[in-house]
């Protein structure tokens, strides 16, 4: 899978700022969906490019093209072995064997024997000449073992050895990974300049969309919070604007139908935004995810605190249910519980203004 299609634009501005530090390590952060990964593979290719331009890699080089197919020699990736394989990057022999045989499923998180094989990358002599690089995304599902597997490398790198780690939870990285390394916040694109790129990205088309399709990729955008890159996974899931507007009322009637070919972690975040926005529209502030219309009535904020954390509970053992069909209806049943209670407000509050 080749990743030399064109930066969006508020990437490429942050790549051309960023093309002038000379640290030997950078730390791109920031929230899901705004491209930390394009970023970093970014700057791991014009570091590595042979003939780099103003603005980034040529594309056109050996170098180029060997990370476009996934075999430079002096590019080391350390991603959790699920990422790699969903973004085609080989695992080393050993792991894919022990996977192959199902000895055990791919880890989600980046285990130590990567980082010690990342640790002894960066003590052989480099392969094109240029540099060794070193890419760890997300750098959070590192954990205690790992991070201190590699932080002293970090420190004291051998040689022409640069690091670019990406991340979207700062905040969980160990204190001494952080400060080894010059820090990069990743910015907020321009909305409208991300709907134009949402609509491109989704239709493959180089001018603008339909007023129709510009409102489809608008939805999506509001689904993702206004992440790009998450809204761009929702364009992909074939996600209908009717569909995501339609769901706010439906979850409150106790029907599931909209969402029940989704994920249960894609369930579990609907229902989090879904609470969020009905937060929000109590504190007096505008939803995030929903038309404001497409609302149902906020429940009294004691239930929707109360709702709030039993969602954070469940994102902690959404990805290892123990039985996936029993906890989708006792999310489905509370949900309904909790958005249900507030139809009863308005009546209860009437009456008693009238006993009065």
């Amino acid at each position: 899978m080749a990743e030399s299609a064109p930066l969006a634009p508020w990437l490429q501005r942050q790549l051309d700022g960023l093309l002038s530090q000379r640290g030997h390590a950078l730390l791109l952060a920031g929230p899901s969906g705004l491209g930390q990964y394009e970023l970093a593979l970014a700057l791991a290719r014009v570091w590595l490019c042979e003939a780099p331009g103003q603005h980034g890699a040529c594309g056109q080089c050996g170098s180029c093209h060997a990370i476009d197919v996934r075999t430079h020699a002096d590019l080391c990736v350390l991603m959790p072995e699920t990422l790699s394989l969903e973004l085609g990057w080989p695992l080393d022999e050993g792991a894919q064997k022990e996977i192959d045989d199902k000895k055990r499923k791919p880890s989600k998180l980046i285990r130590v024997e990567a980082a010690r094989e990342a640790v002894s990358f960066t003590q052989f002599t480099r392969s094109r000449g240029r540099a060794k690089v070193v890419l760890v995304y997300p750098a959070d599902r590192m954990n205690m073992e790992s991070a201190n597997t590699l932080l002293k490398t970090l420190e004291e790198p051998v040689g022409e050895v640069r690091f670019v780690l990406a991340t979207e939870a700062a905040h969980q990285l160990l204190p001494t990974i952080r400060s080894r390394c010059q820090g990069h916040a990743m910015a907020w694109p321009d909305a409208d300049e991300a709907l134009t790129w949402l609509q491109q990205a989704s239709t493959g088309l180089s001018k603008p969309a339909s007023g129709v399709e510009r409102e489809q990729a608008r939805v999506w955008l509001q689904a993702a919070g206004g992440r790009p890159d998450d809204a761009l996974d929702w364009a992909r899931s074939g996600l209908n604007a009717q569909t995501w507007t339609d769901l706010p009322q439906a979850l409150a009637r106790g029907d599931w139908t909209l969402m029940a070919e989704w994920t249960p972690s894609r369930q579990l975040a609907v229902l989090q935004k879904l609470c969020h926005d009905l937060m929000a529209r109590a504190a007096g502030a505008a939803p995030r995810f929903f038309p404001v219309e497409c609302l149902p009535r906020a429940p009294r904020w004691g239930a929707l605190s109360s709702w709030s954390r039993e969602l954070m509970a469940a994102a902690r053992t959404v990805e290892h249910p123990f039985n996936p069909g029993l906890m989708q209806e006792a999310w489905a049943a509370h949900t309904r519980q909790v958005l249900g209670a507030a139809d009863h407000q308005a009546p209860a509050a009437t009456r008693a203004a009238h006993s009065r």
